[in-house]
């Protein structure tokens, strides 16, 4: 793995790390009941601690191939269950997803999802087009 494949998986960890801690400071802590929404994209953020602390260590040089998957969808959960929450007149069979339970910084929950997924995606992205450089070059 190379210096900007390394960076990129540094830079995405904590934004896992931080996004994992803050679900389960939210939940355990603050005693906010997760929507069915919020958890798929636990079940999709979780991993990805696991999965870029061993990249970092292992230096492993295709780790997009497994946090793209989990990520991409996260980011689309995200994105759709901010948008529930922006339209009064949206509704939401899964239930609970449209209203706003916290607000930090002006984000709500899913936005801040929405966020970290982003960000890891964006890492990742550069991740696989570094992989492809290194493929085509050899």
């Amino acid at each position: 793995m190379e210096v900007d494949e390394r960076r990129a998986v540094g830079a995405c960890l904590p934004v896992a790390t931080v996004a994992t801690a803050g679900s389960l400071y939210y939940s355990l802590g603050l005693g906010l009941y997760p929507c069915e929404l919020c958890w798929y994209q636990r079940i999709l953020m979780y991993p990805l601690v696991v999965v870029l602390g061993y990249a970092a260590l292992a230096g492993w040089p295709d780790v997009h191939r497994i946090v793209l998957p989990l990520a991409v969808p996260g980011l689309a959960i995200a994105v759709y269950h901010s948008y529930l929450q922006l339209q009064p007149a949206a509704t939401c069979s899964i239930g609970g997803c449209g209203g706003v339970q916290l607000r930090v910084l002006g984000l709500s929950i899913p936005n801040q999802s929405a966020l970290a997924f982003a960000l890891v995606v964006a890492g990742m992205g550069l991740v696989w087009r570094q992989y492809r450089r290194g493929v085509a070059a050899a």
